[in-house]
């Protein structure tokens, strides 16, 4: 039995091929990574400002919404602030309508009261007076010379003397008066009669005229007690 061989030799070693990963130069090792640090910051740079112009423009938006929404709230309380003074003005309108009302009424009847109170008091002081003014009429009506005869209350008779011998101290021309006195004739109250007419002064009937007028007035003002005009 031959035992003997041939030995061969065992390949241990192989050629392997490698690409390198990296630049074995460190200088341009260092400018790409520098390169790539700008790119980086420049994006970031163009990130954060297009974020900041985001921002501004939502922080506009959100301003001008409100300026919007504001200025309707604004609005709505202005018109219901109007609504509430017009409504508040016609309440004052209609209130102050019938406060003038009143008020003309009260003045009205207290004119009348007055000129009542006037008259009497005027007519106490003065009783022949109102004769003196009648016969400064009668005589503008009638021609020079015409014989007027004043029939007055015989307890005036002799204030109407005195009051027409004034009057003819006081008139160049001659007066042809003549007072009489008449019973039937109420204080205050006189005729003058002239050939071609005549003059009756009477008291109650000038008194019934001034309160017919002052009545008229008051029922005017009790008919139409909102009649007013506000300015």
């Amino acid at each position: 039995m031959d035992l003997s061989f041939q030995a061969r030799p065992f390949a241990f070693d192989r050629v392997f091929k490698t690409v390198p990963t990296h630049d074995t130069n460190p200088d341009r090792d260092a400018t790409s990574l520098a390169i790539e640090l700008e790119l980086l910051q420049a994006d970031m740079a163009r990130r954060d400002d297009a974020h900041r112009a985001e921002l501004a423009r939502a922080r506009c938006d959100g301003f001008e919404a409100g300026l919007v929404h504001a200025r309707a709230d604004r609005e709505t309380a202005l018109l219901a602030a109007i609504d509430a003074l017009n409504a508040g003005v016609e309440a004052m309108t209609d209130d102050l309508g019938e406060t003038r009302a009143h008020l003309a009424r009260d003045a009205a009847e207290l004119a009348r009261v007055a000129a009542t109170q006037l008259a009497a008091h005027t007519l106490a002081l003065a009783p022949t007076a109102p004769i003196d003014a009648a016969i400064g009429r009668a005589l503008a009506q009638v021609s020079r010379g015409t014989e007027l005869v004043v029939r007055v209350h015989p307890d005036l008779l002799s204030d109407v003397t005195d009051r027409i011998t004034l009057r003819q101290a006081q008139d160049r021309r001659r007066l042809n008066l003549h007072v009489e006195a008449d019973a039937s004739l109420a204080p205050g109250d006189a005729r003058i009669d002239w050939d071609e007419g005549g003059l009756y002064l009477d008291r109650a009937a000038r008194e019934a005229v001034v309160g017919n007028e002052f009545e008229t007035l008051l029922a005017h003002h009790h008919a139409v007690p909102g009649e007013c005009s506000v300015q």
